[in-house]
């Protein structure tokens, strides 16, 4: 099974040793995890160092290193160069699409997200059949600014009506913060996985966003995040504290449906990165998306 090692503790040197990561501090051993079982090394801590040897290992197999701010939020990711064994072709495909294509491309993902955000709305009592009905007036390229309308109606009947989503902030917006990180690089490892390159996205364009295909494809499975922060909250956990991590680090484990089978959020992640790979080489906007989990499943995703 693949894991989420996260570093929170100053002052520790991490290093490889016969296919192990392992965790020191002042020269003396306190943890070690195989490394063919990493998905992803996401680091809060100050004063922490890292020996060459263990990136390169880690790069090696695909898994992501994320140095996170103090709120939570990733300022930095390390990647392999090397992907997909298709990779330039896809890469050159990927550039060289029509505008057309990835406008289709992007309505489908937000689609998804909207809808997800009604099952989250319906698992926590707040039932909002407007979210549906506007998810499926979305138009090519989302031209209508659908996704922002349908978050000014989400978020309130979700988090209460004074929540603002601030990624500044502490309490639920920090927590909101690491479950996105945890998807980001979860998100980030597939799109490499499939030959694509994380840079090119679909609608995200800043020229500082090094993942802005990530942030795209991540957005149809962000509601989980936040189920699983709501259910946090409604179990007294305000903050980003131990339990709070090993409740967001799960979710990639957690089993959507895909109508003929179920399959865990990174491997969800994956089938949608080679859908979306498969589109740029037909040509054709087909994207391989998971269905809305029953409300019993999303609002426990937050138990303890």
């Amino acid at each position: 099974m693949h894991q989420i090692i996260d570093i929170e503790s100053d002052n520790r040197h991490l290093s490889r040793q016969r296919g192990f990561l392992v965790v020191s501090e002042d020269r003396r051993e306190v943890g070690r995890v195989p490394l063919d079982d990493i998905l992803a090394v996401i680091v809060h801590a100050h004063g922490v160092t890292y020996s060459h040897s263990l990136l390169i290992e880690l790069a090696g197999r695909g898994a992501h290193m994320v140095l996170c701010a103090a709120n939570h939020h990733p300022t930095a990711l390390l990647w392999p160069l090397q992907g997909h064994h298709t990779q330039g072709a896809r890469m050159r495909r990927q550039w060289a699409a029509p505008k057309p294509l990835f406008k289709q491309l992007w309505k489908q993902v937000v689609m998804a997200k909207i809808k997800m955000q009604a099952g989250a709305l319906l698992a926590f009592g707040q039932s909002d059949t407007a979210l549906i009905r506007i998810a499926n007036t979305v138009k090519s390229g989302d031209s209508g600014n659908i996704e922002a309308q349908a978050a000014r109606r989400y978020w309130p009947l979700l988090m209460g009506k004074d929540f603002r989503r601030d990624q500044a902030a502490s309490g639920a917006n920090a927590m909101l913060n690491y479950g996105y990180t945890v998807l980001r690089a979860a998100t980030a490892r597939a799109i490499i996985g499939a030959g694509l390159h994380p840079t090119i996205g679909l609608h995200h364009a800043n020229r500082g966003n090094a993942f802005a295909l990530a942030d795209d494809l991540m957005e149809p499975f962000r509601p989980l995040v936040d189920c699983a922060v709501k259910g946090l909250i409604c179990a007294g956990v305000e903050q980003v504290n131990s339990e709070a991590k090993q409740v967001l680090t799960r979710l990639i484990a957690y089993d959507l449906d895909f109508g003929e089978s179920q399959t865990p959020l990174r491997t969800s992640l994956e089938k949608l990165s080679f859908s979306l790979a498969t589109s740029f080489e037909t040509g054709k906007a087909v994207l391989n998306l998971p269905n809305v989990p029953a409300p019993l499943e999303l609002a426990g995703l937050g138990k303890i």
